[in-house]
């Protein structure tokens, strides 16, 4: 089919990339991280959402199923999901919004009118546009083709990316893009493997190629790091994140994202269980001492994208694109 799915708008983003910024999230994504906070991107076909609070219990959505798929219970309507074939029938005639079909396909000249509704904003913030997911390199001919149009529009780009590419595809489109945001979680290729389904070494290759190319001033390249307690805040894991970045052609500036539980409720709304449901946000002492570690070895450090207190005379936020 052509176009690309894309499972969320958001506008007026301010963590993804400098200045305000519409991220665009496109469906699908090679990994499967145990703290996913997006699972509704994973697989690269429409998904149903389940908002039982706001289930009236009407039986609408019943009747309209094709397949048979939703019968009401005590607690209103619940999905029987290996039945359902994601038609969007019942979404169609459920008023209060409790169903919702997660993924919608666009053209990439509609969605390059939509986006640039916010010209006004990008310019005065100097801002932009950031595809995300998922991870957004799955529908390479789509985001070749959206980076390219926003390129011909003069609408600054970033991509946000896991790195688990094949190096040829990554390197065909990477440089279309002003900035990369470029996710690292863990070192070490088994535990990589055990965390996130796969080993490491294609996300690896694809950040010291990328870092080639920044040094070359080519791109801008930042590396995001979640902070997941359990799974990658030991001491032995952040240096030798802190090592390898230091290795690279061009050491990026890491930006530290602290584990929230948002991705909870989502797994629920997809009727999935959530693997880290004991798993609670990492303390601040676990915080400051992830930064300390990195920053001591060299490195700019920012946590969600600002300056951290305990080291603010070391660190400082990425510097902004112009």
């Amino acid at each position: 089919m052509s176009g690309g799915l894309i499972f969320d708008i958001k506008r007026f983003a301010v963590h993804d990339g400098p200045g305000l910024r519409t991220t665009v999230f496109l469906k699908g994504c090679p990994l499967s991280c145990l703290a996913c906070h997006n699972p509704e991107g994973r697989s690269p076909c429409p998904e149903l959402w389940l908002r039982p609070n706001l289930c009236t219990g009407c039986g609408d959505c019943v009747a309209a199923c094709p397949q048979g798929a939703l019968k009401l219970g005590e607690r209103g309507v619940e999905v029987e999901r290996e039945r359902c074939r994601r038609t969007g029938t019942c979404t169609e005639v459920c008023l209060p919004g409790a169903l919702e079909l997660v993924g919608k396909r666009w053209e990439v000249e509609p969605l390059l009118d939509y986006l640039e509704r916010d010209r006004l904003y990008y310019d005065q913030s100097r801002g932009g546009i950031t595809f995300s997911g998922g991870e957004p390199f799955l529908q390479a001919h789509f985001l070749r083709e959206a980076l390219l149009g926003c390129r011909s529009r003069d609408l600054h780009t970033a991509v946000d990316t896991c790195g688990y590419v094949a190096p040829s595809v990554f390197r065909a489109i990477a440089p279309l893009a002003r900035l990369l945001l470029y996710d690292l979680k863990v070192m070490d290729p088994l535990r990589h493997e055990a965390f996130t389904g796969a080993k490491n070494g294609w996300i690896l290759e694809n950040l010291h190629w990328a870092s080639r190319l920044a040094a070359e001033g080519g791109i801008a390249l930042w590396v995001r790091l979640p902070l997941i307690p359990g799974i990658n805040m030991d001491r032995e894991n952040l240096e030798a994140t802190g090592s390898f970045l230091l290795s690279l052609p061009f050491s990026p500036p890491v930006d530290l994202l602290p584990y929230h539980r948002l991705g909870v409720e989502k797994h629920a709304r997809l009727g999935l269980a959530y693997p880290l449901e004991s798993l609670s946000p990492p303390s601040q002492a676990a915080v400051d001492e992830a930064v300390a570690i990195l920053a001591g070895a060299g490195l700019t450090v920012t946590v969600r994208g600002t300056p951290h207190a305990h080291d603010r005379a070391r660190s400082a936020a990425p510097p902004r694109e112009s």
